[in-house]
């Protein structure tokens, strides 16, 4: 069998395959913008640093932390005019950031953009998770296999956006932001045109949207779940965090961390297929526990070799390297196998309400998480005894992750058919 992503995906039928490009289109379209909205806001309109940090701290809050509410609306409305109605959303903000000057503007953009996200992204999620069990009850793919292209497509977007707003660097913002719209407008067309309007969000009647709200609040192996699981969201933001400030430690610059990016990306794209396939055979109780604990050892590496002086030369890069490669080898193993297992936990129901929510508190510990985490980061700019303090806290969080669901999954897999009923 053939673990290029392409060969799978031909094999699918349409309406994942339109899922699985819209996540490509959503990243393409999002990175194409979002990582130069800094450079405008202090360049263009002159912002102070603090105010930038803001903007960009209310963007993320208004996406992750509002996920819970596109998932419930999923669950209660579909599919379809969720979509739709986050595309729409996300045209007008990035319209409402290529015009405005004022910061007032800026925060009205930055919020549309985030909230729009918060309603397409679960209902896309709970989608696939749908398609996922229809494509392997026929046979087709694992739903693991199906979350794992899902992570190909995205992180091929994450990578392709932001190339193609280097090249739009030379051009007024509004021109960037203009052609992002472009992109969620060919997307908003695609999914009026042939998303099917019957697409639900996993088994069950229509319901009240508190209704779904509600099963998540009583299903208490779900809840250890999530609070074992969002410990990543936070763990994967230190390439964004962490990152940086390792480089600048090691190397005097961030240079390289461009280039780290596309060798993580080039890895997920290579790789994540056969390891979806491998962390399944083995079975969540292992797989879990095993992505968290490599990503424990991603913050392990750089703990060790922060206290001394950077050797010369390329090997100054060697802790950055294991640091990104082993947080994404971690992710690779736990996130299609753990996307596979919400559904499970969920009874196959509700299933908007229960990624939502997920992807919620994982964006509630990146925003508590990354606070504490970016005061002890100043103790890592230099090489000293006290530079390894961060890097031991950020491993103790996946460490204390994969050990919750160890116990968690130990006690849960075997009882998955009969988890998440009402």
């Amino acid at each position: 069998m053939s673990w290029a992503p392409w060969v799978l995906v031909r094999r699918l039928p349409a309406v994942p395959r339109l899922l699985l490009a819209s996540q490509l289109a959503f990243n393409v379209g999002f990175y194409l913008v979002v990582p130069f909205l800094a450079v405008h806001l202090v360049q263009d309109l002159a912002l102070a640093g603090g105010v930038v940090g803001l903007v960009l701290g209310i963007r993320t809050f208004s996406q992750q932390g509002l996920f819970f509410l596109g998932g419930g609306l999923t669950d209660r409305y579909g599919v379809k005019p969720v979509v739709v109605t986050g595309c729409a959303i996300r045209v007008a903000g990035f319209g409402v950031l290529a015009v405005v000057q004022s910061l007032a503007g800026v925060l009205v953009g930055v919020v549309l953009v985030g909230f729009a996200a918060a309603l397409f992204s679960p209902a896309v999620e709970s989608a696939l998770a749908d398609q996922g069990r229809r494509l392997e009850e026929a046979g087709v793919a694992t739903r693991a296999e199906v979350f794992g292209l899902d992570a190909v497509a995205g992180k091929l977007g994450s990578v392709t956006g932001p190339v193609l707003g280097a090249l739009l660097l030379g051009v007024p913002f509004a021109v960037t932001c203009l052609v992002a719209a472009a992109v969620f407008v060919v997307v908003l067309v695609a999914h009026v045109l042939l998303l099917p309007r019957d697409l639900r969000s996993g088994t069950g009647p229509v319901e009240p949207v508190t209704a779904g709200w509600g099963h998540v609040l009583r299903n208490r192996r779900f809840l250890a779940f999530t609070a074992c699981y969002c410990t990543y969201l936070l763990s994967y933001n230190q390439l964004y965090l962490a990152l940086p400030v390792e480089l600048d430690r090691a190397t005097g610059s961030q240079g390289a961390l461009g280039w780290l990016f596309v060798a993580a990306a080039v890895s997920v794209l290579v790789l994540q297929l056969p390891i979806t396939a491998r962390a399944r055979r083995i079975g969540p109780a292992r797989a879990l526990p095993l992505g968290f604990a490599l990503m424990s050892a991603s913050f392990l590496v750089v703990a060790v070799a922060a206290p001394a002086a950077p050797p010369s030369g390329v090997w100054a890069l060697a802790p950055a390297v294991g640091f990104a490669l082993l947080l994404y080898l971690g992710q690779m193993v736990a996130v299609p196998v753990a996307q596979d297992l919400v559904p499970r936990l969920a009874g196959e129901r509700r299933l908007g309400a229960h990624f939502g929510v997920l992807a919620s508190a994982g964006g509630l510990a990146v925003l508590v998480g990354s606070t504490g985490v970016g005061a002890l980061l100043d103790l890592a700019t230099v090489p000293q005894a006290a530079a390894a303090v961060p890097w031991l806290v950020l491993a103790a969080l996946p460490a204390a992750s994969a050990v919750g669901l160890w116990l968690l999954t130990r006690r849960t897999t075997p009882a998955l058919e009969t988890v998440g009923a009402p």
